[in-house]
C-alpha cells in the first residue's frame, strides 16, 4: 500500500515546511516537494498541518481502583485516543504485593491483547521490590522492553512504597537503563488530613482537594528528586499540577540534574472552583493531584514554554459520574480518583498553547509527541516525521473548531470534564503505521491492530 500526502505543512519539533509525504507500507519512504508518484491513495493536506501521531504516556485503561474499574478498556479508550490524534499510548501495568513483575505484565497483556486501536506499551507500577526481585527488574527492561516503572508516594495500603524501595528501584533503573516515574505526594500526611476531615463531618467532594494541598505535592517532588540524586538516577515526575511542585523541578533542572516532568490538560484548563459547585457535581473532578487555584495555570504554561516541563499527557482514568463516582457520595475518600481526557489532548493544547500564543507549533509537537518518544525509548520510530519512521501521522486542521461534549465524544464515560469548551484545531485524518484509522469523524480502523512496542533503554537525549 502506497499513500501520498500532498501539499501539507509538515511540523516536527524542529522544522516547519511545505512538502509531500510518501508512505510505503507502514513507514515513511520519501519527503519532498511536488512529488509526482503513483500511489494507491492520495490525501490532499492543503492548508492543513501534518504532524506526528500523538503519544500519551500516562493512561489507565480498565484500572482497578476504589472497588471498581476505570470505564474505558483498551478497545474503547484507544478508539477515543485515535479520534483525538493519539496513535501511541503507554498504560500502567500494576504489580500487586506478592506478585512477580512478570505476572503483572502478563495480566496487562491479557487486558490489551486483541483490543487496541493504536500502538501501546506499558510502564510497570512497582509495589513490591525486595532485593531478590532485582534480577527480574533487569530482565523486564532488557527482554520485555518495559523500560519505565512507576512508584507511588501516595495511597497507603494500596500503592504507597517507602523511600528505601524507591531508592532501590532508582538504583536498579540507573544501572540498567530504566526510568523511574514518581507519583509525588506526602501520602501519610494526606492520610491523616483525610481522617481528620471525615471525623469533622467534612464529606463533600471539595475536601478531596483541601486534604491534598500543593505543599504535599511539592514535598513529595522534592523528596523524589533528592532520592534520585542519591541514587545517581534520572527521575520523571508524573501529573505535576501546581507551581509549588514546579519550583522543585525547576531548581533541580537549573542544577543540571536529570529531572523531567509532565503536566496534564486538566491542570492547564480547569481549576479548584469546580469543586465548589452545588451538590455532588464536584465529584466529576476528583482526581489526584486535585485541581488547583487558577493562578497556577499560567505558571505551568510558562514551565512548558521554558522546558521546565517536558511532556503533556492526560492521566486518562475515567469513572462514570453515575454509579461509579457516586460510590463516594457520603464520603469524598471513596470517590474513585480520575477523569477522562485522552480524546481531546491535541485540540486542547493547540487551543491553549499555539492559538493563544503561549507556545509555538514546533513546541506543541514536541510536548505531545517528540519528547514523550525520546524519554520513553520510542524515538525515532515514533514521535517525528522522517524517512524510516513509522507513518503515524495526523492531518490537523488548525482553523477548524469543535465544541467538546459528552454527547459527541467517544470515551466510555457519561460526562466530559471540558463540557461546552470550544477548541480551535481538530484532527481530520489519522494514520497508524500508514493505514487511515480515523477519517471524517469516524473510526475506520480495526480494534486489535494496535501493536505492543518494546522500548529502548533511557538515554536522556532530549
Amino acid at each position: 500500500m502506497r499513500t501520498l500526502i500532498k501539499n501539507g505543512t509538515i511540523v516536527t519539533a524542529s522544522d516547519l515546511y511545505t512538502a509531500d509525504v510518501l508512505i510505503e507500507g507502514e513507514t515513511i519512504a520519501l519527503i519532498g516537494r511536488n512529488l509526482d508518484l503513483a500511489a494507491d491513495r492520495v490525501i490532499d493536506a492543503t492548508d492543513r498541518l501534518v504532524i506526528p501521531g500523538g503519544i500519551d504516556v500516562h493512561t489507565h485503561m480498565e484500572l482497578p481502583f476504589g472497588g471498581t474499574f476505570s470505564s474505558d478498556d483498551f478497545r474503547t479508550g484507544t478508539i477515543a485516543a485515535a479520534h483525538g490524534g493519539t496513535t501511541t499510548i503507554i498504560d500502567f501495568a500494576v504489580q500487586y504485593k506478592g506478585e512477580t513483575l512478570t505476572q503483572a505484565l502478563e495480566n496487562w497483556h491479557r487486558k490489551a491483547e486483541g483490543k487496541t486501536a493504536v500502538d501501546y506499551s506499558f510502564h510497570l507500577i512497582v509495589t513490591d521490590l525486595p532485593e531478590e526481585r532485582l534480577p527480574e527488574f533487569k530482565r523486564v527492561i532488557h527482554e520485555e522492553g518495559v523500560t519505565s516503572f512507576k512508584l507511588f508516594m501516595a495511597y497507603p495500603g494500596v500503592f504507597l512504597v517507602d523511600d528505601a524501595t524507591i531508592f532501590r528501584a532508582m538504583t536498579a533503573a540507573a544501572e540498567n537503563g530504566g526510568l523511574i516515574c514518581i507519583h509525588a505526594e506526602s501520602g501519610l500526611v494526606i492520610q491523616e488530613m483525610v481522617a481528620r476531615a471525615l471525623a469533622e463531618g467534612k464529606t463533600a467532594p471539595k475536601y478531596h482537594a483541601l486534604t491534598r494541598p500543593t505543599k504535599a505535592e511539592a514535598e513529595g517532588t522534592a523528596r523524589a528528586i533528592a532520592i534520585a540524586e542519591m541514587a545517581g538516577a534520572p527521575v520523571y515526575i508524573v501529573h505535576l499540577s501546581c507551581y509549588d511542585a514546579l519550583l522543585k523541578v525547576k531548581h533541580a533542572r537549573d542544577l543540571a540534574l536529570p529531572v523531567y516532568a509532565e503536566t496534564c490538560p486538566q491542570y492547564l484548563f480547569l481549576d479548584y472552583s469546580l469543586y465548589e459547585q452545588e451538590g455532588f457535581e464536584g465529584a466529576k473532578y476528583v482526581m489526584t493531584p486535585p485541581l488547583r487555584e487558577k493562578w497556577n495555570q499560567e505558571e505551568l504554561w510558562k514551565g512548558l514554554r521554558m522546558d521546565d516541563l517536558q511532556v503533556i499527557s492526560t492521566d486518562h482514568c475515567p469513572f462514570c459520574f453515575k454509579e461509579q463516582k457516586e460510590l463516594g457520595r457520603d464520603d469524598f475518600s471513596k470517590i474513585p480518583n480520575g477523569a477522562p481526557g485522552i480524546e481531546h489532548r491535541l485540540s486542547l493544547i493547540y487551543t491553549g498553547g499555539v492559538a493563544a500564543g503561549r507556545i509555538g507549533v514546533n513546541r506543541f509537537v514536541e510536548l505531545v509527541a517528540t519528547a514523550p518518544a525520546k524519554l520513553f525509548g520510542l524515538f525515532p520510530q515514533k514521535g517525528t516525521i522522517a524517512i524510516g519512521s513509522d507513518a503515524d501521522l495526523v492531518i490537523f486542521n488548525p482553523k477548524a473548531e469543535m465544541i467538546i461534549s459528552a454527547e459527541t465524544h467517544h470515551m466510555n464515560v457519561d460526562y466530559n470534564a471540558y463540557e461546552g469548551m470550544r477548541v480551535h484545531g481538530v484532527p481530520e485524518v489519522v494514520l497508524l503505521r500508514g493505514k487511515v484509522i480515523v477519517e471524517n469523524g469516524r473510526y475506520v480502523g480495526t480494534p486489535g491492530e494496535g501493536r505492543f512496542l518494546k522500548r529502548a533503554t533511557f538515554r536522556g537525549d532530549l
